[in-house]
């Protein structure tokens, strides 16, 4: 449990206060970011004929995967949102543009609307719910599964080896819940085919496009822009929430941090860091975070927390990702605690590196 004197509240309670100074026109679906799609396909497809057809010298190889990883990357940040509504109307068009998003990760839509759209943002922060929180101490000592993620995905403790959650994080994560779904209630046996064909087409489009270019071209074409484009996509992710406390109530500006990046970049990315705005209404575009950052600095200024996406991964990389208690985590082998990022009193200081 939080700080005694903390008093925690559900999304509707924020979104009350919140919801009438907004402008109508933030909660309108960003349909112009649809035109991502085409846009990073089509440079991911010059980019692969331009490799495969050797117009490009083999020095630069590892140069067209990054920018092909970027692009995955970019498309993945659209597929989030269109699956929100945050993009599209018509669950026909946001499945496709979901798809399409999901592509290099073949990510099936139904899984991710279960998984993430459903369970995870209904129970953000709650043990033993929240599909995407660390494990307790309780679950390390208890459950091999555990024992592998925190200590083979999960960044922190100053190891190299939680880079493993950065590369290959978003990948393995859909990969194990997919498995795990037959024993769950998270997908009914239809819908649960319906996933495995999904993504079963995704991976039949990477093997047509194997075939077509060559095995060492699929290797910089796909493989290792696959693993760029979990490092973009896990970098934003581990900061969510991995630095907030578990909570008994879903309770965004507690649960959940944003974080913040040059113009550019987050233009780039999407706005996809204003992650304390997205929980609070996640089927708004992220285009509107920094108008609702505005109001809840306004409002809410010593229960919203922010910081630079660059300490945020240095503080996750210094503290560990088992929780002792809802608000400390702890390194099970060493015993050494940290604090998780809590709100704080008012005229105090937001969080630092």
């Amino acid at each position: 449990m939080t700080d005694s004197a903390m008093e925690l509240f559900p999304v509707a309670a924020y979104a009350r206060q919140v919801r009438p100074l907004l402008p109508a026109s933030a909660f309108a679906p960003a349909r112009s970011r649809a035109l991502w799609i085409p846009a990073h396909y089509a440079i991911i497809a010059a980019l692969t004929w331009a490799l495969a057809s050797g117009h490009v010298p083999w020095p630069l190889w590892p140069v067209v995967s990054v920018v092909i990883g970027a692009c995955m990357a970019g498309v993945t940040f659209v597929a989030h949102e269109a699956l929100h509504g945050g993009v599209v109307r018509g669950r026909g068009l946001i499945r496709l543009v979901g798809w399409l998003g999901f592509l290099p990760f073949c990510i099936s839509p139904q899984l991710w609307m279960a998984w993430h759209n459903r369970v995870h943002h209904n129970h953000c922060g709650q043990p033993g719910i929240d599909p995407d929180m660390y494990p307790t101490l309780t679950e390390y000592q208890t459950q091999r599964r555990a024992r592998v993620m925190a200590d083979y995905f999960g960044l922190g403790r100053r190891r190299i080896a939680g880079a493993a959650s950065l590369l290959f994080g978003l990948t393995g994560q859909s990969l194990q819940v997919m498995l795990q779904a037959r024993g769950t209630d998270l997908l009914t046996p239809p819908l649960r085919r319906r996933a495995i064909i999904e993504s079963l087409t995704g991976v039949a489009v990477w093997a047509a496009v194997a075939s077509l270019v060559g095995a060492s071209a699929f290797v910089f074409v796909y493989v290792l822009p696959l693993i760029v484009a979990n490092t973009v996509v896990m970098t934003f992710i581990v900061t969510n929430h991995n630095l907030s406390p578990l909570l008994p109530v879903n309770d965004p500006l507690v649960n959940s941090l944003s974080v913040t990046l040059p113009r550019v970049l987050e233009w780039l990315t999407l706005d996809f860091g204003f992650h304390v705005e997205h929980h609070l209404f996640p089927t708004m575009s992220t285009r509107h975070g920094r108008t609702v950052r505005e109001v809840l600095r306004a409002r809410f200024p010593e229960r919203y927390q922010s910081l630079p996406l660059p300490a945020a991964i240095r503080r996750l990389h210094r503290t560990a990702r088992v929780y002792r208690d809802d608000t400390t985590l702890i390194d099970p082998h060493t015993g050494q605690t940290w604090p998780t990022l809590l709100p704080r009193p008012a005229g105090t200081p937001g969080p630092t590196t």
